[in-house]
Formats: C-alpha cells, sequence, structure tokens
C-alpha cells in the first residue's frame, strides 16, 4: 500500500522533495508541519517509502496498541507511549532515545491538527534532554514539495530555537492553510 502511496503521489501528482535526509545521523526527532490534515499522515507514509525511512517512528497511544491493530501500528513505525497525566511523555521518550544506538522520531510541532496559538515544547525539551538533533521537514501542498531543512542541535535558549522553528514553517501551506504555522506564534 505504501509502495503505490508513494508512487501515485511522487510520479502521477508530481510532489518533490528537496534538501535531504542525513542517513548518518544515528538519531534525530523529525519536526514535520504544518500539520492541518489527516492527509499528512498519509503523505509521511509516502517518504517513508520513498525514501527507504521506515526506520523513522511516530508516537500513538499505549491503548491502541492490542493485536492486531498493534502490530499494524507497529509496522507503519508507530511506537506506543503512556499519555497519563502521572506519566512525563518527555521523559519516557528521552529514555528510548537513550536505550536505543539508532532512534528517529517524528513529531507535529503544533500537536495537533487545529490552529494552534502556540507550539508544543515536548519536541524541544526531548531534543535537548536525550541531545539530539533536529530536523525540520516542511510540507508545502500548493507547490506540492516537500522540504527537508539541515540538521540542528537546539540551544538553551527555547525561544530562539522556536522562533528558528517558527521562521521555517510560516512559509509552508498545508492542506488546509489557514491552519498552518505563522509569524504571531512567537511572543
Amino acid at each position: 500500500m505504501q509502495r503505490l502511496l508513494a508512487w501515485w503521489l511522487f510520479n502521477v501528482r508530481g510532489w518533490k522533495i528537496e534538501g535531504k535526509f542525513h542517513y548518518d545521523l544515528p538519531k534525530s526527532i523529525m519536526i514535520v508541519a504544518p500539520h492541518t490534515h489527516i492527509v499528512d499522515f498519509f503523505l509521511g507514509l509516502a517518504i517513508r517509502k520513498k525514501l527507504h525511512l521506515e526506520f523513522i517512528h511516530f508516537l500513538g497511544k499505549r491503548e491502541l496498541f492490542w493485536p492486531p491493530l498493534g502490530w499494524f501500528l507497529r509496522s507503519l513505525g508507530a511506537y506506543p507511549v503512556n499519555r497519563t497525566h502521572h506519566q512525563n511523555m518527555v521523559d519516557q521518550v528521552v529514555g528510548v532515545f537513550n536505550k536505543k544506538e539508532s532512534f528517529h522520531l517524528a513529531l507535529s510541532p503544533e500537536g495537533t491538527r487545529k490552529k494552534v496559538t502556540k507550539l508544543k515544547s515536548g519536541f524541544y525539551h526531548i531534543a535537548k534532554n536525550a541531545h539530539v538533533p533536529i530536523v525540520m521537514v516542511g510540507f508545502d501542498f500548493p507547490g506540492k514539495k516537500v522540504v527537508f531543512a539541515e540538521p540542528f542541535f537546539i540551544s538553551e535558549d527555547e525561544k530562539a530555537a522556536m522562533h528558528k522553528i517558527v521562521q521555517f514553517f510560516k512559509g509552508f501551506r498545508g492542506y488546509l492553510p489557514h491552519l498552518g504555522i505563522t509569524e504571531d506564534l512567537v511572543s
């Protein structure tokens, strides 16, 4: 299914990829935006297949990982996490990074498909605490392109890091453009 989806999007629909993924990175957090529609998930699956990035994971609620759905989700790259109030998800994910020699995780900096007034900071804290670089990946639906930025390590200055991230993503238009990332997300 993923191979057919990748073929259709990149050969029939005309999507292009700009920039590159650095396969020599043993670990990274990929922040992918704007995330405005469920279609983004399928575009992500197509990119994973086209670029042979099947080793990249995304997070899923632990409650969804019962057989056979859990097997299917894992085959797509899902990684189960406990999202209860008593469990710190940042610490859980940092623990996974620390246990593995190689681990790549894709997240949406918005944390939702809805319009946000502020980016979530979980990815920032995971990258900082696990000492892994961030790779920004922008989806531009009008231009039919996926853009990979160069990896970077975040600084201790969260506000400066968020400003850099917003500056990169503000030019991309998602499937629903009015829900995208705009300059006003940096205060």
